[in-house]
């Protein structure tokens, strides 16, 4: 197949919709099929199998955007148009501008089109303080279904729960496959030892961007209050736009927290050396970082959101903890640390519980949708 991949988000693997276009991408490739990738990083260009797009111009708000690790893509209809033409299948990540655009031009030439499902409301209404405002997520949500979902062949859900939640918005039943991104096979347990400095510290690490969704702040506070301050070494992974407003937060702790995005290579080892996993998120569609902990062998503690899909990893109430609770979690925290006996069953009983969520498996389902479409 020539299947052409539409991302007005991409750029560096710091964030789950880039790690999740680019394994598609890899996967795709890797199987035979002849992938055009559309994008407005300009480091993309020239390189086989990219075309690039014009960044979208947002005055003012650029420096804002680029805080966020981030470039918007504008669609120019000269380029795309033909290379949507040229496609058996197109696929769009994101329902922005560009992949709006693109929508339309498959229409026009009939060609079949998919779209994944990777953006949450609050995604975006967090970014304009408006995240818990219930009429800003609808509009929201009936805007992309107008621009970009009614018109396409197949949805790619994640999850079941981000399917509910919108289908329930827009009051519309959609074509959906639910399926999982994946978890690489390269994440699996392996014998390393913690860096000298973390070696008599106990190392809670939370794998995530950098913003106010994902409620580091909540973790940093629990910390604070648990009875195992001084014993507490926080390791939060990855990057993003509230890194300074986070470690000026964290001065209050006892052990300063690590800040950094670790390469591929070093995460598997930071996953494996820690001794608890916290997904605080408030905001999450599938957390595919939770999935890769526990791929690892770690033990969750999760919030009990109503708006996060990641609740579904907690074997029961020791793994979950009040949303917003920094007291509930600093509790369930120290109860923990207080039973390492416990701790350990749970690794026992958490052994195998994401082999359903191979990429490899995920992967090959992708691929069916797409064939699937064609039809």
């Amino acid at each position: 197949m020539k299947i052409t991949v539409v991302c007005d988000v991409l750029g560096a693997e710091n964030n789950g919709t880039t790690i999740a276009a680019m394994n598609l991408i890899r996967a795709m490739n890797k199987r035979g099929h002849e992938v055009t990738v559309v994008c407005s990083d300009e480091d993309k260009k020239g390189k086989e199998g990219y075309v690039v797009m014009p960044k979208l111009n947002l005055g003012p708000l650029n420096n804002y955007v680029s805080k966020n690790g981030v470039s918007l893509s504008r669609a120019n209809k000269k380029v795309l148009e033909p290379v949507i033409k040229n496609s058996d299948v197109v696929h769009i990540m994101i329902p922005f501008m560009l992949g709006a655009a693109a929508v339309k031009l498959c229409r026009k030439y009939n060609i079949p089109v998919t779209a994944g499902f990777h953006c949450q409301a609050e995604n975006f209404t967090s970014h304009i303080f408006m995240k818990d405002n219930s009429l800003a997520n609808q509009i929201t949500y009936n805007s992309i279904y107008r621009s970009v979902y009614r018109y396409v062949d197949a949805v790619h859900y994640p999850t079941e729960f981000i399917r509910n939640v919108f289908e329930q918005a827009v009051h519309k039943r959609t074509n959906g496959y639910v399926i999982s991104n994946g978890v690489s096979e390269r994440f699996k347990p392996i014998k390393t030892e913690k860096p000298p400095e973390f070696s008599n510290r106990f190392v809670i690490l939370f794998s995530g961007r950098y913003s106010k969704e994902k409620s580091h702040s909540v973790l940093i506070d629990a910390a604070a209050l648990s009875k195992h301050s001084r014993e507490i070494q926080l390791v939060f992974a990855g990057d993003g736009p509230l890194k300074q407003k986070l470690k000026e937060q964290a001065k209050k702790l006892p052990n300063r927290p690590l800040f950094n995005f670790f390469p591929h290579a070093q995460m598997l080892n930071v996953l494996n050396y820690a001794d608890l996993y916290v997904h605080p998120a408030e905001i999450e569609i599938e957390a595919i970082a939770c999935m890769e902990a526990l791929a690892c062998g770690q033990v969750p503690i999760i919030s009990d959101s109503p708006r996060s899909a990641t609740v579904k990893f907690a074997l029961d109430e020791r793994n979950l903890f009040k949303n917003r609770d920094p007291e509930d979690l600093a509790k369930k925290i120290d109860f923990f640390i207080d039973n390492p006996d416990v701790l350990e069953e749970y690794r026992e009983r958490y052994k195998g519980i994401v082999a359903e969520f191979s990429q490899k498996v995920c992967m090959d389902k992708m691929e069916k949708m797409f064939y699937e479409a064609l039809r």
